[in-house]
């Protein structure tokens, strides 16, 4: 309160920021300037005690997540509360009917696509309930909501309060310019005695694993799914990758495992697997991939009927550990490894290297890799360049490899007899195969896609394969066909 009287506040923030973060943008330093004296209005009354807990730009322990403001204290029975602020600068937003959460807005000029304010209020309290061990033993109570201090709600069917939006409001409220009194309301009911900034302690303090009830929920969405049972070499590689995880974590050992594998080996059931199987462990485990489409159809595997929460946390992008620290989550499980790039962020100006970063922020690293599947001249995951990097930060490294191509009725020949037609590699089976496989070449992909079909009508277990699992839409044509 001190700080912002004195008009100081977004320099001291600066200074900080800069020692733990980096170097902070124009837009970030306007934002603390502005934004922070909105809360000084919020804060300006007797009823909160000088002694509570403030973070500001709070990075969530194994997220590239920071929470604007966060304000702790203790409740009339002592019980400790820790009150979430997500504070926006908008101006302005639309209504986005048929996307969960989601609004439109301006912002850096463009109109996006981007989370209701109060959804992301929300999302950061789940993260930090559900993967901090403190929150889960001391029963701290968390308590988000939105503050959009620039923001003039109209006078009829205003979008910040939807009807669409209403769960999330319900479970964060939000607040506009003209609201400050309000909010104080809000965190006044929840904090009325200082707790001296133990709330404060306890989450940055607390171990960081799944909660409870996470854990039975993966446990129930992977249990009877046919899609994830292991068979043959998936199981043998599965539980040597467990041994070890278990003797690392256990002798505070730090280790890297590479899994090769061609296409349809099983590498990603074996990956899902083994992120379920650590979770349940009371491990802080997360599955990562370059592109979004395999986390995004994971995602939706496992979500059965449980909410997205539960689950969004475990699956993250590789470029997401720029700026964690060393052994900061105990297992990252990297599917399609052999896509990973050196550089991340839209520009590929941020951090050093994927593989270098990931490596130093997991006590356990494994690997998926299949060197023949890199498709871009940006793609560096060899495991060759993994052993590299391995061994400039001293960790050893295990090599496993899975074997049968199950998405090829089992039969090796076949591969290897593709491999040597395509001039992949040479091979023994460069004058045919084991298996009565009918091969065939079309001229046009429409009548292959028919035959497909027509062969999938006997026993449904003919598949289409491409190396993207999304939809492919151009804004120049609209009509494509999907396949």
């Amino acid at each position: 309160m001190n700080h912002v009287t004195n008009d100081e506040i977004s320099i001291l923030i600066d200074k900080e920021y800069k020692n733990k973060i980096g170097k902070s943008r124009e837009n970030e330093f306007r934002a603390w300037d502005n934004s922070m004296l909105y809360m000084f209005k919020a804060l300006s009354t007797d009823k909160i005690p000088d002694e509570c807990g403030i973070a500001i730009e709070y990075r969530i322990p194994a997220t590239s997540k920071r929470v604007d403001f966060i304000l702790t204290g203790l409740d009339e029975e002592d019980k400790e509360n820790v009150i979430i602020v997500e504070l926006k600068q908008w101006n302005e937003l639309e209504e986005v009917e048929d996307e969960d959460g989601i609004v439109k807005t301006v912002l850096n000029r463009s109109k996006i696509k981007t989370a209701h304010p109060s959804y992301q209020a929300w999302s950061y309290a789940s993260l930090i309930e559900d993967y901090n061990d403190s929150v889960e033993k001391k029963s701290i109570k968390l308590h988000p909501c939105a503050y959009l201090h620039n923001y003039i709600r109209k006078e009829k069917n205003d979008p910040l309060e939807s009807e669409v939006y209403k769960n999330w409001i319900h479970k964060s409220p939000a607040y506009a310019k003209g609201d400050v009194i309000k909010l104080r309301e809000f965190i006044c009911k929840y904090v009325k005695k200082p707790d001296q900034g133990k709330g404060i302690y306890y989450i940055e303090g607390g171990k960081i694993r799944p909660s409870k009830s996470l854990q039975d929920a993966l446990k129930v969405m992977i249990d009877g799914n046919e899609e994830f049972v292991m068979i043959d070499d998936q199981k043998v590689a599965f539980e040597s990758i467990m041994r070890t995880v278990r003797d690392c974590i256990k002798n505070e050992k730090k280790r890297t495992i590479i899994v090769e594998g061609g296409p349809g080996t099983g590498k990603s059931v074996l990956a899902v697997n083994l992120l379920v199987k650590i979770c349940n462990m009371n491990l802080n485990c997360q599955y990562v991939t370059k592109n979004a489409a395999p986390r995004n159809v994971y995602c939706q595997k496992l979500k059965g009927n449980y909410t997205q929460k539960y689950i969004n946390n475990l699956f993250k992008g590789s470029g997401v550990y720029t700026d964690t620290i060393e052994n900061e989550i105990d297992v990252l499980v990297v599917d399609e490894a052999h896509r990973l790039n050196a550089k991340s962020g839209m520009f590929k100006n941020i951090g050093e290297n994927q593989i270098k970063e990931i490596i130093n922020t997991a006590k356990v690293s494994i690997f998926f890799v299949d060197n023949n599947q890199r498709v871009t001249m940006d793609d560096i995951g060899s495991l060759e360049e993994i052993e590299k990097h391995a061994k400039v930060l001293d960790v050893k490294t295990r090599k496993l490899k899975l074997t049968s191509q199950f998405r090829c009725n089992g039969s090796d020949g076949y591969v290897s007899w593709l491999d040597d037609v395509l001039e992949i590699s040479e091979s023994g089976n460069f004058d045919g195969f084991e298996f009565d496989f009918d091969f065939k070449v079309f001229d046009d992909p429409s009548e292959m896609r028919q035959a497909i079909e027509e062969k999938n009508k006997i026993n449904n277990k003919s598949r289409l394969v491409a190396g993207y699992c999304y939809e492919w839409i151009t804004k120049k044509k609209e009509n494509y066909n999907k396949i």
